[in-house]
């Protein structure tokens, strides 16, 4: 198998059409002109050594270096052998509280912040496992199906934000609902997922979903974003600056407060642990070390390993090519200009 680390340079190569063309039109131009100059019998007694052959060939050589010289650079790189690699692991799912209460400030920056933090933390440490994303707010949406790639989780882990859901709420048991149909349904273990959020459900009954999650083999930890104590939940207008604190019917400021006691009973019905954040600890650490005991799976996998760099000979051909071109004369080698089969 054959595959270039820098594929975006070959489209340099569409240059080499042009090339062609510059070339006909200089040649074009040049035998006007020199028609222009006098009768082209006389010319040729005039300049006897001149050779066109020779420019069309130095023209040729340098198009075919710049040619060896772009697959060069583009790296090609060969893959000399299929080899089965095995790896081991679990399935888990990440389900992140998106809503309002999720911009409250009792832990800082923000519980959103400080919860997108906690899961980079946690992507750091995986290995071999792999993760997906399920975000909600009123209802739930995947945002990332389970895979290997960890640049891709972190990048969809940036996008997050409160806006990117159209119904605000709290559904968490939506949200583990969906995370336990992303599962392979055919393995029974090796799976768990981890719900953060403030704790404040407002939709549905998360407890019976962690329940029906338990009975697929699927635990489910649970991490509480936020303090006891709460905090209000910022208003800010669409240029993203801060204009007040939600506030309810009556005016009053809305306080948002961590519902660990929901919390430990999702935790507690999937089978699973809770741990609550703060200003000093996301804890993640007693979550990750839970994970670690789930028992891991080996999982086969096929793909081309081994790739040696080529690059190497095409810049060497490149480079020949053009030492070669500066060699040619653009004159007449001396055994042509012997030959004179018509006489001057």
């Amino acid at each position: 198998m054959i595959r270039f680390a820098h594929i975006e340079y070959l489209y340099a190569l569409l240059a080499v059409p042009l090339f062609f063309l510059f070339f006909w039109l200089y040649n074009n131009w040049k035998r006007k002109a020199r028609k222009r100059f006098g009768d082209e019998r006389t010319i040729k007694t005039l300049m006897p050594n001149a050779s066109d052959s020779k420019s069309g060939l130095k023209f040729f050589m340098i198009i075919l270096a710049y040619i060896f010289l772009i697959v060069g650079i583009s790296d090609p790189q060969i893959g000399s052998k299929l080899e089965k690699v095995k790896r081991e692991g679990i399935d888990l799912m990440l389900t992140l509280d998106v809503s309002n209460s999720m911009l409250a400030e009792d832990i800082k920056p923000n519980r959103l912040e400080r919860a997108k933090m906690a899961i980079s933390n946690l992507i750091d440490k995986l290995q071999g496992d792999r993760i997906g994303i399920v975000i909600f707010a009123g209802h739930a949406y995947k945002q990332l199906p389970l895979t290997t790639d960890y640049s891709a989780a972190r990048l969809f882990l940036s996008a997050v934000n409160t806006k990117i859901v159209p119904t605000q709420g709290t559904a968490i048991g939506a949200a583990i609902d969906m995370a336990a149909e992303s599962f392979d349904k055919n393995n029974k273990h090796n799976k768990a997922i981890v719900v953060i959020t403030d704790g404040e459900n407002h939709e549905d009954n998360a407890v019976a979903a962690a329940k029906k999650a338990a009975k697929k083999g699927i635990r489910v930890f649970t991490i509480g974003m936020g303090l006891p104590e709460g905090a209000p939940i910022p208003v800010f207008n669409d240029y993203g600056v801060q204009t007040g604190f939600k506030k309810d019917r009556s005016g009053k400021t809305v306080i948002t407060k961590l519902n660990e006691d929901m919390l430990r009973q999702i935790a507690a019905a999937g089978n699973g642990a809770y741990a609550r954040a703060n200003n000093s600890s996301t804890g993640l650490k007693k979550i990750f070390n839970d994970i670690n005991q789930i028992e891991k799976k080996e999982i086969e996998t096929k793909q081309f390993t081994d790739y040696v760099h080529r690059f190497q000979i095409y810049l060497f051909i490149a480079l020949v090519l053009l030492v070669i071109e500066v060699l040619i004369s653009n004159r007449k080698s001396t055994w042509t200009r012997k030959l004179d089969f018509f006489g001057k």
